[in-house]
Formats: structure tokens, sequence, C-alpha cells
């Protein structure tokens, strides 16, 4: 209890800064810094919503990411009032957008911004995790199935997925700065919203799928996301970029069944769309969200992700580097999200 009491004083002597805080992953990041008492800070725009973010320890920061030598200066004076951030937790980012130019904007400029800046206000962090993705390693084998590895040759084939590998090569090739990469592959839980569509279609009675060949398809639950990625914060290794998602491997067929046994949904019309159809569609839903002035879900670059049948990716690195084990699989991640759902109005 003694030992416990000091690691803790120590942890509430350090200061982070969970950028896109407001967002799903952000909002949950942002919780965990809070129950290990960490001097947390939210880093987001001051439009955004708080509605995850009420707690009355939360500290709110807007950084001006789009502005490389104000960006410095608003760091620095940070820095005088109150100290450097220990940890940055960089988390914000888009991963839909009007215009395909807005995620190398936001995704690796803004990133890049935000390294040089804190390089320039003296204050590098101790550790600087950047929150990427599986996408930016892009296609998968589709032939044999087997799964993508961090030594292989990223080639990512969506706007995201490039926008994601520019930021990770850039924070790479900065000296002197200590960071963990992490690369999610699918993530779901409470407060997530694309994964949520497919909950709420398999409840009316439908189950849309994309393509004819099966997926291989993989997840993390949110939870367990941020588990790992405070366990790449505090742990000693720098330098260092991992996969994340729970282990397993399922096909989109095994994914729907999981969905339906969840919900208690027996009876589910299932449609396949041919890859071609799905194309077509989602060039029309990006040109009408062009005039609405409101992203789409589905668009041009979604379509890539969608059509792509092979997101398996090797974790044994994290398992053995960062001590990573999931504590949720598939089934109980969706049923607590379900629940969630449920007991907040959105199914």
């Amino acid at each position: 209890m003694y030992h416990f009491l000091i690691l803790h004083t120590i942890m509430n002597n350090k200061r982070i800064l969970i950028t896109g805080a407001s967002g799903f992953i952000g909002s949950f990041l942002v919780e965990k810094a809070l129950a290990k008492g960490y001097e947390t800070w939210a880093g987001i725009r001051e439009s955004s919503s708080r509605e995850y973010l009420r707690d009355s320890r939360i500290r709110f920061i807007d950084l001006v990411f789009n502005d490389k030598d104000k960006l410095a200066g608003q760091l620095s004076e940070f820095a005088s009032q109150h100290g450097k951030f220990d940890y940055i937790i960089h988390n914000a980012g888009v991963t839909k957008c009007l215009d395909p130019d807005d995620f190398d904007r936001v995704n690796f400029r803004y990133t890049a911004n935000f390294i040089d800046a804190l390089k320039t206000a003296g204050a590098t962090p101790d550790k600087f995790i950047l929150m990427s993705s599986l996408s930016a390693f892009g296609t998968g084998d589709e032939e044999n199935y087997t799964s993508v590895k961090a030594t292989d040759t990223p080639n990512p084939n969506t706007a995201y997925g490039k926008s994601k590998l520019k930021a990770e090569t850039y924070l790479q090739a900065t000296n002197g700065f200590p960071y963990i990469i992490l690369r999610p592959t699918g993530v779901y839980g409470p407060r997530e919203k694309d994964y949520f569509l497919m909950l709420k279609t398999v409840k009316s009675g439908l189950d849309v799928g994309a393509g004819f060949k099966p997926q291989h398809l993989t997840f993390i639950y949110v939870k367990d996301l941020v588990e790992a990625a405070y366990l790449a914060l505090e742990s000693k290794i720098q330098d260092g970029a991992y996969f994340v998602a729970d282990g397993d491997v399922y096909t989109d067929k095994q994914y729907t069944q999981l969905v339906k046994e969840t919900i208690g949904k027996k009876h589910v019309l299932s449609l396949k769309i041919p890859l071609w159809l799905l194309k077509i569609i989602s060039a029309i839903a990006e040109d009408i969200s062009g005039l609405r002035k409101k992203p789409s879900t589905l668009n041009r670059d979604k379509y890539k992700i969608m059509k792509q049948r092979n997101w398996e990716c090797d974790i044994a690195p994290l398992v053995n580097d960062l001590h990573f084990s999931p504590g949720y699989n598939l089934k109980q991640g969706l049923k607590e999200s379900l629940k969630w759902y449920m007991e907040n109005g959105w199914l």
C-alpha cells in the first residue's frame, strides 16, 4: 500500500496533454488520465463539444495547429506558466472530410507543425504518442491472408492512410524527440458512430455487405486501445511503432453473426453490394456531401477501405514489448457497446 501511494503521488505530478480530446477515442483517453491521477489537459477547439469532458478536473487548451510560429509561442507561454507537458498523446486528426487535401493538412501538416513547435518552444515531452492507423500500411495480402507486419513496406492506397504515414515518417525523422506510434485497426465501442450504423442497420433487419470475396477483419475495443496507449506512454521503450488489435481475426460473416447475436436479431435480410456498384454509390455520396457542405461517412476514400479484404496485423511486438493483453474480445466489446447505446437512447 505504501508503494502504491508513492506511485500515485508521482503520477499526480505528471502533466499530460491529449489532443483531439472531444472525439470518440480522445474522451476515453482523458478519462483514463484522470483515473491515473495525471494533471489532465484536453486539447480541443473552442467550438468542440464537451459532452464527454465534463469532469471538473479537466483543463482545456485550444492549440493553433495551423500556424507553427503562433503554436510555438503558445507552447512557450504555457511552459512558463505551468511547466511543459510531461506526456502528450496526439490523437487529433480527421477520418472523413469534404476536401481530400484536408487529410494531408490536418493529419500530416498539423502534426509536423506541432512537433516543430514543441522543439522550438523547448517543450519536448518525455514521451509523445502518435495515434496513427493500420491504414498507414495500405492493402494487406489478399491472396493468402497473411498478417501485416511492422517490417513490411507501407503502401497506403487512401488519402487518409497516406496522410497518417507522412505524419509517422516525419516523427521518425525528428531527432531528440521520444515517441511511440500506435496503429490501431478498427476501433469500436460506446460513443463510436461508424460501427454503430451497422448495429442500427442490423437491428432494423438488414445486413449490407461490400463485395463477394471474404473479408478478414480485426478489431480493438476502445478501452483496450486506451490501455495500450498508456502502456506505451509509461514504458521505458522509445522510438517504436506497434499495430494494435485484440489478436482475433473474423470473417465478415462471423462479424455479422456476432452482431446479430448481440442484438438478439435472428432474421436479417443479407445483401451483398458488388464493389463496382459500391464505388459508384460512394462517389455519388461524396458529391452530394460536397453540395450539402457536410462530410459523408461513405465517400471515395472510404470505398477503398471497405474494398480491402485483409485487415490482419501482427500484434506480437505489442504483446512482447509492452505486455499488452486485451481485456475484451469482440463479443464482450459489442455487448458493452450495445448496452451503452441502449442506455443513451442511440438504439
